[in-house]
């Protein structure tokens, strides 16, 4: 058995447990890279280590870790409830609305750098709060918060897009960011129209929330006016006690943010600055992130003392674990093996339809933020011979890869059915299980035949 196959295996393997146990998958691609290092590479143990941590990612790192602890700074001072509270009141209470609300501004975050797990994590819970008060389907809510993730979540200045992009510069193939970007935002503002009218949203059409009165301001919570009502009891009133800086650090729920204070308007003016650092200058994203949160944090140190804590340390370890390992595969030889057996199959087309099953399959069970860097260099070889479109191609399996993400198996799927009513929570579930795999079948036999098959990117 050749090294090449015993390290596929273990990549196999790794992802197995990762999916039957509660283990982080990062983790164990480390301990992978280290006992294929030590079995393939040269020399005395330190070297055997210099070259192991040479492959360690450490600009996904960076752009994990600063995106990650702005956005807790940004979810703690209230800055992303009041941003939805605006929609909403922005809407007049239209509930059909609400969803797509929630969609666009999964998408906004996510298309800004926010990581697509961290950026369901932050909207499901109030989405799914909405649907509660408003008697929304909660898949209704849950796969318009999944998608729109998705929807934003190849811009050039998200983490999917980074690493898309990123391994098709690395491989000299023709790249199209503007493609990646508008392809899996279209895809996914079609698929919820599906899912909007497959899941009680017509019921929606013409309903409209109860809005507070025009004197509310004055009332208890002092809401301003069009504030969303939210219901009392003792639910609410212990939920006051948290004060007027959004959710904090702690779970439970918290008013709904209604009012632009100092601290939410130095946290939108960064927000802005980061995108204009990113796109108008091609500034580092992770950087620009870091100096922000550290920005926020000298001026309320004690307000974000708990922020580098909610730092999704597990994606970084996921991200920057796989990662790892792939780039030692890559330099081992052993993703240009693999690239080379999909080759042999002889038909391109097929060839490119059975990487974005791969991508479906795997991704369903893992996080797609890890999936992508393993999955996309195995595309390569094959797609330098140029009998298939290599942008059409990388769009399709990353589309295929990232859809599937409304799987409870997968990162997005199981904070969605995490944040479900207790009592709607099993419904959820089965209902995304059964949605995910649907995904898993139809997605990239759509893609293939939509951006592989006409020939035309």
């Amino acid at each position: 058995m050749s090294v090449h196959v015993i390290a596929i295996l273990v990549l196999v393997v790794a992802f197995v447990i990762a999916t039957l146990l509660p283990i982080n998958l990062g983790a164990i691609s480390l301990v992978a890279a280290f006992l294929i290092g030590s079995l393939v590479l040269d020399g005395p143990p330190d070297d055997i280590a210099d070259k192991i941590f040479a492959d360690f990612p450490g600009n996904l790192f960076v752009i994990l870790v600063g995106v990650t602890f702005l956005f807790a700074i940004a979810r703690a001072n209230g800055t992303v409830d009041w941003l939805i509270q605006l929609a909403v009141r922005g809407v007049r209470g239209r509930i059909a609305l609400i969803p797509w609300i929630m969609f666009a501004v999964t998408g906004v975050l996510t298309a800004f750098g926010a990581v697509v797990p961290a950026a369901v994590a932050i909207i499901a819970p109030v989405g799914l709060g909405f649907a509660v008060r408003h008697r929304i389907n909660p898949v209704l809510m849950g796969l318009s918060i999944i998608n729109g993730a998705s929807a934003g979540g190849f811009s050039p200045l998200s983490i999917f897009g980074v690493i898309t992009n990123g391994v098709v510069a690395k491989s000299n193939l023709p790249g199209s960011p503007l493609t990646l970007f508008l392809g899996s935002l279209i895809f996914n503002v079609l698929l919820n129209v599906v899912v909007f009218f497959l899941f009680g949203g017509r019921e929606l059409l013409g309903r409209v929330a109860e809005l507070e009165p025009a004197d509310a301001a004055s009332g208890p919570g002092g809401r301003p006016p069009g504030a969303v009502a939210t219901g009392g009891g003792p639910g609410a009133a212990q939920a006051r006690t948290s004060g007027a800086t959004g959710a904090g650090f702690t779970e439970g729920e918290h008013p709904p943010v209604t009012t632009l204070d100092l601290n939410r308007a130095l946290t939108l003016v960064v927000l802005v600055a980061l995108a204009v650092g990113a796109l108008a200058f091609q500034l580092d994203v992770g950087l620009l992130a870091v100096t922000a949160a550290v920005l926020l944090s000298l001026l309320a140190p004690h307000t974000y003392k708990g922020a580098v804590a909610q730092v999704a340390w597990p994606t970084v370890l996921l991200v920057c674990g796989i990662v790892t390992y792939v780039n030692l595969l890559q330099e081992i030889g052993t993703i240009k093996f693999l690239g080379d057996q999909v080759a042999k199959i002889g038909i391109p087309l097929l060839a490119a339809l059975v990487i974005c099953y791969i991508g479906a399959a795997v991704s369903a069970f893992a996080s797609t933020t890890g999936i992508l860097g393993a999955l996309i260099p195995l595309a390569v070889p094959f797609l330098l011979a140029g009998h298939v479109g290599a942008v059409g191609v990388i769009t399709a399996l990353a589309i295929s890869a990232s859809v599937v993400d409304s799987s409870p198996f997968s990162t997005s799927g199981a904070l969605v059915t995490a944040s479900a009513p207790e009592e709607r929570r099993d419904y959820v579930y089965r209902r995304l299980m059964a949605w995910g795999f649907s995904m898993v079948a139809i997605a990239p036999a759509v893609t293939w035949l939509l951006l592989v098959v006409p020939g035309w990117l």
